[in-house]
């Protein structure tokens, strides 16, 4: 039963998902010298963010093939380390989208009204409503630095008030954000025009401290500053300056360079709103990441492609007509290296038919899984297949073609050998049970059923070659399940394709290929369930 840590606390619904058809443990994730140990043995880790899977816990978790972390955040988590050791690292990546951008508008409108100075002064028995004289937001310009899926739901919110929206947000089309009543501008022009600043980017080399002090001093006068998406976007020294001259109004931070932060230069200071990076801390963004994540855990270790992969090529949700040509693929792969005997110099996936009109990358991963599955020592999964490809210089391409003239849908795995000769491998999906077929090996047309044990025998076209392909098979137990022979013209090369209850010991295969005089016999066991 495969094992699955959970490092922090996970929603009852989250546990609920992994029950019954995994072993599920706890540990502190945060105490390190019980989370080493505890990673030993395990498959699979449930973290959220006080829980640091770095290249050292890696190297502890033998056997680890999920690093699932419970929000969107991965600063905690070394992706280039686990993507190297073949380890799927997943997050939740839609479950507090909503809390998030509930959050900055929280800090918007306390700063705007100064709720929280007021608050304390009543509390006080401090009457002083002079003092704490606000701003409104209707008619005022709000720049959004950042129109992902936070910052479009921070623009509806916005827009509701009246404001008038500009964004900046170099991946986003104007067209695009036209259509969510957004004018897309630069980042020089968004500072000069916005009466409200809310930031909504993801931390990268690129955006670490994307506003600092020339930034700042390039604001209106009076302007509020919001980060609510991650620390040291905003230079917090520069910040705190600009608020102490007045230049910048107020600012509202939920989240710090340095976490957990116990001092700032931003703490203290009049109309600066701080929170302790609760963006994400409602009951509803807790119970959905931990049902994401628990969900992603189980799609993992059952073996199947699991859309929030953050370091898995093909990511992004797969479409319902794909998804069941994911094991067909991986079949096909593990077929293509069995024919081949070996690894291509060059791997063509190719995909015809009507299931073209979508995204049909995963499939590529999927065949490479099925490629290297029985070629190298390591657990092969869809991180780290592209990567086993490109060690061995192996140029991969896909190719999609709408034409299919035999088949609704065809995929087919065509490379060649070092030695010049091209091996192919083509499948299909039959019917509304969506049956898994082989219907082409090097050019022979098949119907055959990808099953657990196959064998295949290229030879010259003649009589009683079957019946003596299926005595050499009796006398060694073997029993076949189903046999066909197809040829390219009487006389000539015929291919003997065979399924069958056990594998062909390689004594058994060589002996066979020397009666028929087989320059070609070879054995596939296919492991994909």
């Amino acid at each position: 039963m495969p094992v699955v840590l959970v490092a922090e606390e996970l929603s009852p619904a989250g546990l609920e998902v992994l029950s019954g058809d995994f072993e599920v443990r706890h540990v502190d994730g945060a105490d390190r010298s019980a989370l080493l140990p505890a990673l030993a043995d395990v498959d699979a880790v449930i973290i959220r963010s006080a829980t640091k899977i770095d290249a050292e816990a890696l190297a502890a978790a033998q056997r680890l093939k999920v690093v699932a972390r419970a929000g969107i955040g991965l600063d905690n988590v070394d992706v280039p380390a686990a993507t190297a050791r073949g380890v799927m690292v997943v997050n939740a990546p839609l479950s507090n989208i909503v809390s998030a951008a509930e959050h900055a508008i929280a800090l918007l409108l306390a700063v705007a009204r100064r709720v929280p100075a007021a608050n304390e002064a009543l509390q006080r028995g401090e009457w002083k409503r002079s003092k704490y004289v606000g701003v409104e937001l209707t008619d005022k310009t709000a720049g959004i630095v950042g129109l992902g899926r936070i910052g479009q739901l921070v623009a509806t919110r916005l827009a509701a008030f009246g404001m008038h929206l500009v964004a900046y947000d170099p991946y986003i089309t104007p067209a695009r954000a036209a259509q969510m009543g957004v004018r897309l501008v630069d980042l020089d022009e968004l500072l000069r025009v916005s009466d409200v600043i809310t930031i909504h980017l993801p931390k990268t080399p690129e955006t670490l401290g994307l506003i600092g002090k020339d930034e700042l001093a390039r604001t209106k006068p009076g302007v509020i500053v919001v980060n609510a998406a991650r620390g040291g976007l905003v230079d917090e020294q520069a910040l705190a300056d600009a608020v102490r001259s007045g230049h910048v109004g107020g600012a509202g931070v939920d989240v710090f360079s340095k976490e957990p932060a116990t001092s700032s230069p931003l703490f203290g200071l009049d109309n600066v709103v701080v929170t302790p990076h609760l963006g994400a801390s409602t009951a509803e963004a807790q119970e959905k990441a931990g049902l994401a994540v628990a969900r992603s855990v189980r799609l993992a270790l059952q073996g199947e492609f699991v859309p929030d992969a953050v370091n898995v090529q093909a990511g992004g949700v797969v479409a319902e007509d794909v998804r069941p040509g994911l094991p067909l693929a991986e079949k096909l792969g593990q077929v293509f290296t069995g024919v081949a005997g070996g690894l291509p110099a060059n791997l063509t996936v190719e995909i015809r038919g009507e299931i073209t009109e979508y995204d049909v990358s995963v499939l590529q991963l999927a065949a490479l899984k099925g490629v290297f599955t029985d070629v190298v020592e390591e657990s092969v999964t869809y991180v780290n297949a592209p990567l086993l490809a490109k060690e061995r210089q192996i140029d991969v391409r896909l190719e999609t073609h709408r034409d299919s003239p035999d088949y609704r849908n065809l995929v087919t795995l065509r490379g060649a050998m070092a030695d010049g000769t091209v091996v192919s491998v083509s499948g299909t999906l039959v019917g509304t049970r969506q049956v898994e077929k082989i219907t082409a090996i090097d050019g022979f047309e098949v119907d055959l059923r990808p099953e657990a044990h196959l064998a295949f025998f290229r030879y010259e076209d003649r009589p009683g070659i079957v019946g003596a392909v299926g005595a050499l098979l009796g006398d060694a137990h073997i029993n076949i399940a189903n046999a066909q022979v197809s040829r390219l013209e009487a006389g000539g090369q015929a291919l003997m394709s065979l399924s069958l209850d056990d594998a062909v010991p390689a004594d058994v295969l060589h002996e066979i290929a020397k009666i028929i005089g087989a320059p070609y016999a070879r054995s596939v066991s296919i492991t994909v369930g």
